[in-house]
């Protein structure tokens, strides 16, 4: 099982990129959820699961170690921020749609890097639920300025 969990934790081995993998688990989880978003719901089963799996991968392989190559974690963080552009077909992407992806993936990157408030608190947990915790904040936290900005424009 432990296999299988590293498999999951680097999604699908993503984390193992030789430069910035946080950046490439999340590149990839921008691209696997943008068909994700034809659907509020599909989304939100998706990052459910994606919570509870990667939960448990984590907590399977991490021994407490926020490893570089875990990086269910982003895949969960950048769903949270990309979910309030859905519903949003991938095959019939227009320059806005692109534009408001772009901003989902930039605003979530910052928040995972700078660790502010809430995020730095999870960051400082040393177990499962501060490696998934942070990033599900920071994913919420750009979600939610991603919603703001976006019933405004």
């Amino acid at each position: 099982m432990r296999s299988v969990a590293r498999m999951i934790a680097s999604f699908g081995g993503c984390g193992f990129a030789p430069r910035a993998p946080g950046t490439v688990g999340s590149l990839a989880a921008l691209l696997v959820g943008i068909p994700l978003l034809q659907h509020a719901a599909w989304m939100g089963i998706a990052i459910a699961l994606c919570c509870v799996i990667g939960y448990w991968a984590t907590a399977t392989v991490s021994g407490g170690e926020d490893h570089g190559w875990i990086v269910i974690d982003e895949v969960a963080g950048m769903w949270l921020s990309m979910w309030p552009l859905a519903p949003l077909s991938p095959f019939s992407l227009r320059w806005a749609d692109i534009f408001w992806l772009v901003l989902a993936f930039a605003l979530f990157r910052l928040f995972d890097i700078t660790k502010p408030g809430p995020v730095g608190w999870f960051d400082r947990r040393h177990d499962a639920v501060g490696i998934m915790g942070d990033d599900i904040v920071a994913g919420m936290g750009a979600g939610l300025i991603v919603m703001a900005l976006h019933a405004i424009a």
